[in-house]
């Protein structure tokens, strides 16, 4: 099996069981938020993350923990996003997954990268 198909065989067979579990937990323990709160939770802790990076580029002494902490809180809001949304982020990736390869395997044959 190839680098590909391992990896969505992977997303099909881990993903789906991580999102059931952080909706459990979400629904379990915190009050019931919207989608477009998620959204803007989202973009609030995508902003941070990236803020750290521009520190990091500008060249200013950064805690290497924070890319770590501030990965983390992207990785669970984008779990509380597609849960209030009702997306299937194993289905959602693994279509797009397919779209990349076959995007990335036209570009090769021209001899062009991704």
């Amino acid at each position: 099996m190839d680098l590909f198909s391992n990896l969505s065989e992977s997303v099909k067979n881990n993903l789906t069981e991580v999102q059931k579990l952080f909706d459990e937990y979400q629904k379990k323990n915190f009050p019931v938020r919207t989608p477009e709160f998620f959204c803007l939770e989202l973009n609030g802790e995508a902003g941070e993350l990236a803020n750290a990076e521009k520190k990091k580029w500008k060249g200013k002494d950064v805690d290497d923990n924070i890319f770590k902490e501030e990965a983390a809180d992207v990785f669970i809001t984008l779990m509380n996003y597609a849960n209030s949304r009702n997306i299937n982020l194993s289905e959602a990736v693994k279509e797009k997954l397919l779209t990349i390869e076959k995007t990335r395997q036209e570009l090769d044959e021209k001899g062009e990268e991704y």
